[in-house]
C-alpha cells in the first residue's frame, strides 16, 4: 500500500530554519502532485506549498520568499526548506501526494501523519 512518511519537524527559534522531508513508498506508478499543508490549533488545514510532476510550484502568500519546495523523483521525496521562521509558522505540517497506484492505475490523494513545527519568539 502507498504510504507517506514525514520527518524534520521540531523546535526552532524565530529566524531559524528547518527542512521537512516526505517520502512516498509502496506500489507507485506515478506521482502527479506533492504538497505541504499546515494546521494550527483551532484553524483549518491550509496549503503551504505544492509542486507538480512538471516542476511548477505554488506558495501561500505568507511563506513566499521564505519557504522553498522541491522534489527528488528518483527517491519519491518532497522537501520543504523553511527559512526565516516566524512564530506564526507554528503548526502541524502535513504532506499530501496525488499518486497513481501501480495496480489500480487510478489517482488518489494520500496524507502523511504530520510533523510538529514550533517556532519560539
Amino acid at each position: 500500500q502507498v504510504q507517506l512518511a514525514e520527518s524534520g519537524g521540531g523546535l526552532v527559534q524565530a529566524g531559524g530554519s528547518l527542512r521537512l522531508s516526505c517520502v512516498a513508498s509502496g506500489s507507485i506508478f506515478s506521482i502527479n502532485f506533492m504538497g505541504w499543508y499546515r494546521q494550527a490549533p483551532g484553524n483549518q488545514r491550509d496549503l503551504v506549498a505544492s509542486i507538480t510532476s512538471g516542476g511548477s510550484t505554488n506558495y501561500a502568500d505568507s511563506v513566499k520568499g521564505r519557504f522553498t519546495i522541491s522534489r527528488d523523483n528518483a527517491k519519491n521525496t518532497v522537501y520543504l526548506q523553511m527559512n526565516s521562521l516566524k512564530p506564526e509558522d507554528t503548526a502541524v505540517y502535513y504532506c499530501r501526494a496525488n499518486i497513481v497506484d501501480s495496480m489500480a492505475r487510478m489517482p488518489r490523494s494520500y496524507w502523511g501523519q504530520g510533523t510538529q513545527v514550533t517556532v519560539s519568539s
